[in-house]
């Protein structure tokens, strides 16, 4: 196969770096293999789910004959787009925002901080060439895997074509993931906008940005771009940022970029779009009164579709929807032999749900003869943080959530201003939140907000998990002093709870024969 039979990619701007970044992940002299007669699994879209589930399969020694297929960049929106990309820019801003609390703990800086917009960008784009030989299509194939650079599209009998090859497989896995919402705002498209798909591309800063959404990825964003140097106004059609996030932790987050300086516009609706000698202006509603900012740059952080679009679904028999392919709890679409992971299938759009979700695939396809030990998705306890200074980061029900399934659930918060580790490292405005059946110590979930929330969920997350209870929290030795040391303070604050009356007399009388 030349190379000519699928589409080169280029991803901006052709430096050094993304030069490396697409030799790895999307190799212009790649030639597809000649197919096998026929797959135990063939796998399109290699982003994490089908990463994960090509890898687990061949990798298990069994001498499976597994094909991945991807037409644009291996790793998908983690690597190249998400993950990765963004959290290296968020550790830039992170420095920003240090350097603005330095005089507080006894540290002078200039009174205007520079950043270096493009030497921030262009570390980003190192970092990302340097992790994704990971993901690469050599390293795939070098596994045993036949990795195909093309669009797949599924045929009758069993059958995928790609380009001018035909793979025949026992199974098959969709994981095409998701992209950005394009919104139907009027001239947006004449205008131009940048999505996560493209703003990591730029090279110049905006002065002037408008983010719209204010949910985890538009917070995310915005946030980091106001701290390297863009003056940001956010939109946000609803009262509040992060409005399906608990509500104390989205104010402490709200409060933040007010003090910060991100001009929010709430409880807003943008009508159109022009494009004008002085930048791209917007004219939106807010409250009922009409106003128009003027921008440079407009990004899109408002949600994501399903790439469903070219698979020919309906020839096989799998049923979609505007939310994806629909799966029942074994991940297992209308036709049978057809299964999906990742974003193209779970409204838990995160990389580690994608990894937990391919290795359901890998157990049910392969090694589940008769439907026999299947594993469920609905088996999943699944954390996630929104990655804001400070972070927030969830598992398990919410309250409203537990309310509106009966249950009667009793809360434990713990500002971090307890925490002496929060008070030494200047960052009190945050806490830890565990909410357990009344009457019982099991936990139905948790929020943490801190500047490193995400580092610390993960032992509630092992605790629901493994139905560790709060009283099993409160006898684990924490070491001191940490902030993790506020999910011991909840644990023994549930502990507490337990001293009735009761309880406090046989306690007395255990001291009097002790």
């Amino acid at each position: 196969m030349s190379n000519s039979a699928f589409e080169r990619v280029n991803v901006p701007p052709m430096d050094e770096y993304n030069q490396r970044l697409v030799s790895y992940v999307h190799p212009p002299d790649w030639v597809n293999p000649q197919p096998r007669d026929r797959y135990d699994l063939v796998v399109i879209g290699a982003g994490t789910a089908g990463l994960v589930v090509a890898a687990g399969a061949a990798g298990l020694g069994l001498g499976l004959k597994v094909a991945l297929i991807e037409k644009h960049l291996m790793g998908g929106d983690c690597l190249n787009v998400g993950c990765v990309p963004s959290k290296c820019i968020i550790r830039s801003s992170r420095v920003v925002g240090q350097m603005w609390e330095a005089k507080a703990f006894g540290i002078n800086t200039p009174e205007q901080i520079e950043v270096d917009f493009p030497a921030v960008m262009e570390r980003m784009r190192k970092l990302r060439a340097g992790i994704s030989h990971h993901d690469s299509a050599q390293r795939f194939q070098n596994l045993g895997i036949d990795v195909f650079l093309g669009a797949g599209r599924f045929l009758r009998n069993n059958s995928i074509e790609v380009g001018d090859k035909i793979l025949r497989y026992k199974k098959a896995v969709i994981a095409t993931g998701a992209r950005a919402v394009r919104p139907p705002i009027k001239g947006i498209e004449e205008a131009g906008f940048l999505t996560n798909e493209t703003v990591f591309s730029l090279t110049k800063r905006p002065k002037r940005l408008a983010v719209i959404g204010g949910g985890p990825i538009g917070c995310e964003l915005a946030q980091a771009f106001n701290r390297l140097g863009c003056k940001v106004i956010l939109f946000h059609r609803h009262s509040h940022l992060l409005n399906k996030e608990d509500t104390d932790a989205a104010e402490i987050v709200q409060n933040t970029f007010i003090r910060e300086g991100i001009q929010l516009v709430l409880s807003s609706q943008i009508q159109r779009v022009e494009k004008t000698s002085n930048g791209k202006t917007l004219y939106y509603t807010c409250n009922g009164k009409s106003e128009s900012v003027t921008v440079d740059e407009i990004l899109i952080g408002a949600g994501r579709a399903p790439n469903v679009e070219g698979l020919n679904l309906v020839a096989v028999g799998v049923d979609y929807d505007r939310q994806g392919v629909k799966v029942n709890d074994y991940l297992q679409t209308t036709n049978p032999k057809i299964y999906a992971a990742g974003d193209i299938c779970l409204n838990w759009k995160f990389t580690h749900a994608a990894d937990a979700a391919a290795r359901i695939v890998i157990k049910n396809t392969l090694f589940s003869p008769f439907g026999l030990g299947r594993s469920k998705l609905s088996n999943l306890v699944m954390p996630w943080v929104t990655y804001t200074d400070p972070e927030i980061a969830h598992v398990g029900m919410y309250e409203r959530e537990a309310q509106s399934q009966g249950i009667n659930v009793n809360t434990i918060k713990v500002p971090l201003s307890e925490v002496d580790r929060a008070i030494a490292d200047g960052e009190e405005s945050g806490f830890v939140k565990i909410h357990h059946k009344k009457g019982s110590d099991e936990i139905l979930g948790a929020t943490i907000v801190a500047r490193h929330a995400g580092e610390m969920i993960s032992q509630v997350t092992t605790a629901i998990v493994h139905k560790i209870g709060l009283s099993g929290l409160s006898n684990v030795i924490h070491p001191y002093p940490t902030q993790a040391e506020g999910i011991k303070k909840a644990a023994d604050a549930y502990r507490r709870t337990l001293l009735t009356p009761t309880s406090k007399k046989f306690l007395g009388l255990l001291t009097k024969f002790s």
